[in-house]
């Protein structure tokens, strides 16, 4: 383990065993444990939630524009609203729900476990979504504001839970690569979302199939987690005794051991956090300044139809997962080998994962209607080398603080993701003709400068050290 890793691990032992008899125990323990388990199944039902989450918030980003389209489907019984002159607004109503349950979210995982917060969550957020259709039907486009800002406040529970339900179930041996995998499936969730849901809404059976396909999709992965999904190793009943100590003595927590208290001040006055905070603001911005503009951009600006838009829309978020697991063991393989310091990999790939987007959207800001492969290949670019950023600021939460990754998480999660409402509507202000490419490269310029700025707020201040406030009473002892 690096030297980051052991300054949070098991504080009792250490005081009373020769560090040497330490090492070779837990390498005992690590031999004994199998090598697919039940840690393994918890990931997977992790990975399955990020990719049906990530569904539920793409599908409307390419569903709209056939919500709104008479000509994208040739079934005369699906209904269309070309009416609807706020889009955009539609769009940003997730986030206004989003934003609210995630510091209570990552607060009450750590206090009371996440897994039937995520259940129920799920469960409400699937349901509404199944009633997309005839909520539009009845209700207009006001209709669906609510709606998707309901789904939002569901889905507000689940990055705060996945960090903290990964920091009791992933060894710090396997951080990085079970990390990649729960997190790196919102990418690849969005590829198959742009896809599925361009096919269906062109298809005789239209868009309302792709949100009672979700729906449906929701409820199964609930039952799953009911059945399948638990809060630790300790509550986990077929779980091997080796294995739960193996996860256990590697985190440097047990069963017995008490919840921290949560050090709010400390948190609130972290220059580190302080740090993250900054540079998931700009993450974010371009990422749902993307996410949601993409569709419309290629449809209104470069002119494909909605199947070679689903196509060449996913495309970018498919390099972005694949690039997700390459820069991943990079990173994990200069740290191990002592190449470069933990704090130097974060910031190195987080500037990789900001500055290089920007510097391609500032070239698709001057890209010509007519240039399609450039465009194509600019956005690829923008969009798939923000998957750096999973070796940088993303798992920053459980490198401040593993005994609180779930509470900052909520925070910078939650407070960050008003990005996501401010960015369609950022769009809806400025580009008041959808098919003019002047007033598309203002939000290409604006959101390139947001990945510089903030990009450069983590350079200098993010650290990648276990903050003293992580166990302040374990400090306290060691300084006696």
């Amino acid at each position: 383990m690096t030297k980051d890793q052991n300054s949070y691990s098991y504080s009792a032992v250490n005081k009373h065993e020769n560090n040497h008899e330490e090492k070779q125990f837990q390498e005992e323990i690590t031999e004994l444990a199998p090598t697919i388990g039940i840690r393994h199944l918890q990931v997977l039902i992790y990975f399955l939630l990020c990719i049906t989450a990530f569904g539920f918030r793409v599908s409307l980003s390419v569903g709209i524009v056939a919500m709104t389209d008479p000509s994208t489907t040739n079934n005369p019984d699906i209904p269309t609203y070309p009416e609807w002159k706020d889009k955009n607004v539609i769009l940003s109503a997730f986030f206004w729900g989003y934003i609210i349950p995630q510091v209570f979210a990552g607060w009450a995982a750590n206090r009371f476990g996440a897994k039937w917060f995520l259940i129920s969550a799920f469960a409400v957020q699937s349901i509404l979504s199944a009633l997309i259709p005839e909520t539009a039907a009845r209700y207009g486009s006001r209709g669906v504001m609510i709606s998707r800002a309901l789904q939002g406040f569901t889905q507000g529970f689940i990055y705060p839970s996945l960090t903290h339900l990964l920091s009791q179930w992933a060894p710090t041996e396997e951080r990085s690569r079970l990390g990649t995998i729960v997190y790196a499936a919102a990418p690849f969730g969005t590829v198959i979302a742009i896809l599925v849901t361009g096919l269906i809404s062109s298809s005789w059976y239209g868009w309302p199939l792709v949100f009672y396909l979700y729906g449906a999709l929701g409820l199964l992965w609930c039952v799953m987690m009911i059945i399948l999904g638990y809060d630790s190793p300790a509550e986990h009943p077929k779980i091997t005794k080796a294995e739960k100590l193996y996860i256990e003595k590697s985190l440097g927590h047990t069963d017995e051991k008490p919840n921290h208290p949560t050090p709010w001040k400390s948190i609130f006055t972290s220059i580190p956090l302080w740090a993250l905070f900054a540079t998931q603001l700009g993450f974010n911005y371009c990422f749902w300044t993307m996410l949601t503009q993409i569709p419309m951009y290629m449809n209104f600006v470069m002119n494909f139809n909605i199947k070679q838009n689903s196509v060449l829309s996913s495309l970018p978020y498919l390099t972005l997962w694949l690039l997700s697991f390459a820069f991943g063991f990079l990173s994990d393989a200069l740290v191990n080998k002592n190449v470069i310091s933990r704090t130097k990999s974060r910031k190195i790939f987080n500037s990789i994962g900001l500055l290089v987007p920007a510097g391609a959207l500032i070239m698709l800001g001057y890209t010509k209607s007519d240039e399609y492969k450039q465009a194509v290949v600019l956005l690829v670019i923008s969009v798939g080398f923000t998957s750096a950023c999973y070796s940088g600021w993303t798992v920053n939460h459980m490198d401040l603080s593993p005994n609180h990754a779930g509470t900052l998480m909520g925070i910078t999660n939650g407070f960050s993701q008003v990005t996501g409402a401010i960015a369609p509507l950022v769009v809806q202000l400025l580009v008041t003709n959808e098919r003019d490419p002047l007033q598309w490269r203002v939000i290409f310029l604006i959101t390139a400068g947001f990945n510089i700025i903030t990009g450069i707020i983590f350079d200098v201040f993010g650290s990648a050290k276990v903050q003293p406030w992580n166990s302040p009473e374990e400090d306290e002892e060691k300084g006696h």
